[in-house]
């Protein structure tokens, strides 16, 4: 089979999946998720090989889109320092692991230089015009202060 057959067969499982997980009332994510793990098992399913970007697309963001759309108000209200504090420390420890193993695999290069690398790097989420990603923003001022001190510290290219 081809990949784009055993990606429309997969795009029908997910959705037959989430009609079952409706009618049981059970998260449609995990009974998804269970059924890649089982089909994983069967030792003549064709190996497939996705483009990550490709992957990211058809089936990561539309779950976690129907998740934000079913998202509580009220819990998010509630917890809101919670979220916002998971969402900043994420965007701090993304940084800081890039920027040390960057610097444990190049020990030549700079640690602002590996901290701008740290806040460049980052996952390729699409998201919707009307909100604002705040941690985009957050790695926008790590990249531009970084860069800063790094133009201060770095010799001039000849």
């Amino acid at each position: 089979m081809a990949v784009f057959e055993i990606v429309i067969a997969l795009l029908l499982g997910g959705a037959i999946l989430a009609a079952i997980a409706r009618r049981v009332s059970l998260p449609y994510p995990a009974l998804v998720a269970i059924a890649g793990a089982a089909l994983a098992l069967f030792p003549r399913v064709p190996a497939l090989v996705l483009d990550p970007e490709l992957a990211l697309a058809l089936f990561v963001a539309p779950v976690l889109l129907d998740s934000a759309f079913d998202a509580s108000q009220r819990d998010l209200r509630k917890n809101w320092r919670t979220v916002a504090g998971l969402a900043i420390g994420a965007v701090v420890l993304t940084v800081v692991f890039v920027a040390v193993v960057a610097h444990a695999l190049v020990p030549s290069l700079p640690w602002t230089a590996a901290i701008a690398l740290g806040a460049i790097v980052r996952r390729r989420m699409p998201r919707p015009r009307r909100r604002s990603s705040n941690n985009y923003g957050r790695r926008i001022v790590f990249w531009s202060s970084s860069r800063a001190k790094a133009s201060s510290t770095m010799p001039a290219r000849c």
